[in-house]
């Protein structure tokens, strides 16, 4: 009863090793929602209709649960009960006239008496659960209050954490995947695709499916990619940062090209090309300090966004603290001008991209 992997809980219920309570998260919700499916076949089998009670945690009715998980099983050995995001930061939406702490606490008195023909299952998959890597142990820790829930659970049960992917893991995948569907792919390809879908598991498949349709047994390779895959903003971003500085002005362009900036996503646009930059910086302070991609991934918060940590580690080093600075004080200065004008939101991008690359010259011929 602990804080298991995946692949030692999946064994575990494959010998037929269930437990009482589980509590499965992760900002790889695929991951997530395939080892719910997991428990729930190794509790009640193909009997869901008549054995499993699935139960909405934002409308959680406590004194329901508690007869709930007492009653016994119809038609399998266990009385499996699902509670999806069930949320200890704010249980409810409407929480006026009571406290998240006391309905939490009235919770875990019932999770305390699970009889042994019940096995409870909470799962997140429609909001963030935060961690902060422990860097003794190597292990994420919860740091909002669902920690109270998963702690008791650990204590009792299993937690198991489905944490995103990196694309090189799910490289492997992406090929597997696509030979299961007759085709062939690369893993070099294959990891420009998990990339370009910002490691999102859920993107993958769809585009996998996509391309499998459109290659008809041929191998898929990396124009299909760049034809077919829909490119995340945030991908772009990366790449314009990236042209910038490696002094590519043909990709910098392209990439504002790609992001179609008007006056309706400019600032939405902006933010995201200053964030990328502010990675870059967060990056080389970083590396400086000796920190790894990990700890800043930790300690600034980025959730599912560790493979921007990662990329950013990777090519900052082209770029100078004094160039970056630089560079966020120019993005910073267009952001005004844009606000306090009727400029062209496109041309003024463009200008700072320009700004941007000639200040970067400028500290290469220093």
């Amino acid at each position: 009863m602990a804080k298991l992997d995946s692949k030692t809980l999946a064994s575990a219920l494959k010998k037929g090793e269930l437990n009482r309570i589980y509590y499965i998260f992760g900002a790889d919700v695929a991951g997530v929602e395939k080892m719910t499916k997991k428990i729930i076949k190794a509790a009640v089998g193909d009997n869901e209709d008549f054995a499993l009670t699935r139960i909405n945690g934002r409308k959680l009715d406590i004194s329901e649960l508690s007869d709930i998980v007492q009653q016994f099983p119809m038609m399998s050995e266990y009385n499996c009960v699902l509670i999806n995001d069930y949320n200890c930061e704010k249980p409810f939406d409407d929480m006026r006239g009571r406290s998240a702490d006391d309905i939490t606490k009235k919770l875990l008195e019932i999770l305390k008496n699970i009889p042994s023909q019940t096995v409870v299952v909470f799962n997140v998959t429609g909001f963030e659960v935060k961690v902060q890597k422990d860097f003794k142990t190597n292990q994420n820790i919860i740091k909002d209050k669902n920690k109270k829930l998963a702690d008791f659970i650990s204590k009792n049960g299993t937690v198991c954490e489905f944490p995103i992917k990196t694309p090189t893991e799910l490289s492997k995948i992406i090929a597997s995947k696509v030979s299961a569907h007759g085709g062939l792919i690369s893993l070099e390809n294959s990891r420009e695709l998990a990339e370009m879908c910002l490691c999102d598991e859920l993107a993958i498949d769809n585009e996998i499916e996509k391309l499998c349709s459109y290659a008809d047994g041929r191998e898929i390779d990396k124009s299909m990619i760049h034809e077919l895959v829909y490119v995340q903003n945030d991908t772009t971003v990366y790449n314009l940062a990236n042209a910038v500085a490696s002094m590519n002005a043909r990709e910098a362009f392209e990439a504002v090209n790609e992001l179609n900036v008007d006056s309706d996503n400019r600032v939405a646009v902006l933010y995201a090309i200053t964030g990328a930059f502010i990675d870059m910086y967060r990056a080389v302070c970083a590396k400086k300090s000796g920190a790894t991609p990990e700890r800043m991934a930790s300690d600034f918060d980025y959730g599912k966004r560790t493979f921007v940590v990662r990329n950013a580690f990777r090519d900052s080093y082209r770029m100078s603290i004094e160039h970056l600075r630089e560079c966020i004080i120019i993005l910073r200065d267009t952001t005004m001008q844009l606000n306090s004008s009727a400029s062209d939101p496109r041309v003024s991008i463009e200008q700072a991209i320009t700004k941007m690359l000639v200040t970067s010259k400028n500290r290469s011929k220093e």
